[in-house]
């Protein structure tokens, strides 16, 4: 954002932030009457035409903030889409979050005459072809799939006047940025461009410099969203006796609706495995697992057929989940920035949550990690480890681990 510009995140209608009724109706259908910051700051320049980088973290209604105003230049543009192209392209890392982003230019457009189209891997690509013959107002998609039919000359993209980027350090970190400037390039120089990420490292600044033009900057706070409404506690377990303290926990009936964290995907199965023998119902979510799979899991936690969700951080941006009582981390992540992800599953449309992460002693460097981002301790909960009287949580050791005396030496 430049120096001179001054925007207002604390915007208290749909209707002052230029919406049009439309839209406001459609909103109110949803139940949503308050903006969140993100949304505040970003709607009026993007229907100004501005190019904008925003910086927010899952949670804090970005999806709105972009897919709002892209609606409302779309339909005041009486232009149709011509076959195999679009007039908007939106860009995700994941599959799961391209399916949210669809959803939500359906509930919100559906007052709306505008033609949507999802373009992900892991599904068979013959019906999204299909989608595409007569030509789409926007299209939603993954960087691998959309170059695949690009180069099968199933879609052109130089007709294209919108490009919005969701999550780019995501896309930086699964290895997407190289696609991203490769797509870029496929559309026009004169365009309006949106750039969403959740932090700003250098590879994605310069990104945002040579794709973007004099963009506006809307920026909130990763601590806003990590603390605010979601109680974090931390609980200190060896690796072996995290099952039982899983196990225990989910005897709670407030643990309602669950989703726990593993760092690998062989993990997640092995959690998934373990709670459906003690008779919870789980499944896993990772990877390696077929779209189909993926659906069919996510769909099953959504309508409460599973009350825990196992995932690695696949899951951790874009699934958008109602209800979420509890996220808990059975091995925390190896960066912090996926922390504050993975926690943003609950607390969100405005409610409360609770995140529980449990520690290892091999895991008090990822703690410290974690603890620095949010210039805050995590509050612990049950017997909890001395503590040196620096930052760090070094020498903690697991609860019910006693401390061991030094004998003194005679003198």
């Amino acid at each position: 954002m430049s120096a001179h510009e001054e925007i207002n995140l604390t915007v208290s209608s749909f209707a002052a932030l230029g919406l049009s009724e439309t839209l406001q109706r459609a909103l109110a259908k949803t139940g949503y009457d308050t903006p969140t910051p993100i949304q505040s700051g970003a709607i009026p320049p993007l229907l100004d035409g501005r190019d904008l980088l925003g910086v927010a973290q899952t949670g804090t209604g970005k999806t709105a903030a972009f897919v709002l105003p892209l609606l409302q230049r779309l339909d005041g543009d009486r232009r149709h889409p011509i076959a195999r192209s679009t007039r908007a392209l939106i860009l995700t890392p994941t599959r799961e979050l391209a399916t949210q982003i669809a959803a939500s230019v359906d509930r919100y457009g559906r007052n709306g005459r505008l033609r949507a189209a999802v373009i992900i891997g892991g599904v068979n690509m013959r019906a999204q072809i299909a989608a595409l013959e007569r030509g789409v107002d926007i299209l939603i998609a993954t960087p691998g799939r959309l170059i695949d039919l690009v180069e099968r000359r199933k879609v052109q993209l130089a007709r294209a006047d919108y490009l919005v980027i969701d999550e780019a350090d995501r896309m930086l970190d699964i290895g997407f940025i190289r696609d991203i400037r490769a797509i870029a390039r496929l559309l026009p120089a004169t365009r309006q461009t949106m750039l969403f990420s959740a932090t700003m490292p250098g590879e994605i600044v310069k990104l945002g410099k040579e794709i973007l033009t004099d963009p506006v900057r809307v920026e909130i706070a990763a601590k806003t969203v990590a603390v605010d409404r979601i109680d974090q506690q931390l609980r200190f377990a060896d690796s072996g006796a995290k099952r039982q303290l899983l196990d225990d926990l989910l005897t709670d009936a407030d643990l309602s609706r669950v989703i726990v964290f593993t760092r690998t995907k062989r993990g997640a199965d092995r959690v998934a495995t373990q709670l459906a023998r003690t008779g919870v119902k789980a499944t896993a979510m990772h990877g390696d697992k077929s779209q189909a799979a993926r659906d069919k899991a996510l769909d099953s936690f959504r309508a409460g057929r599973s009350r825990v969700l196992v995932a690695t951080d696949v899951a951790a941006r874009g699934i958008d989940v109602d209800g979420v009582s509890h996220v808990i981390n059975y091995e925390l992540p190896t960066d912090p920035e996926s922390y504050v992800h993975r926690i943003g599953r609950t607390a969100r449309a405005g409610a409360d949550g609770v995140a529980i992460s449990f520690c290892a002693p091999g895991e008090h460097e990822q703690l410290r990690g974690i603890e620095r981002l949010l210039k805050r301790r995590l509050t612990v909960v049950g017997a909890a480890p001395d503590t040196r009287a620096d930052e760090g949580h070094g020498d903690r050791r697991p609860a019910g681990r006693p401390r061991q005396r030094r004998r003194r030496r005679a003198a």
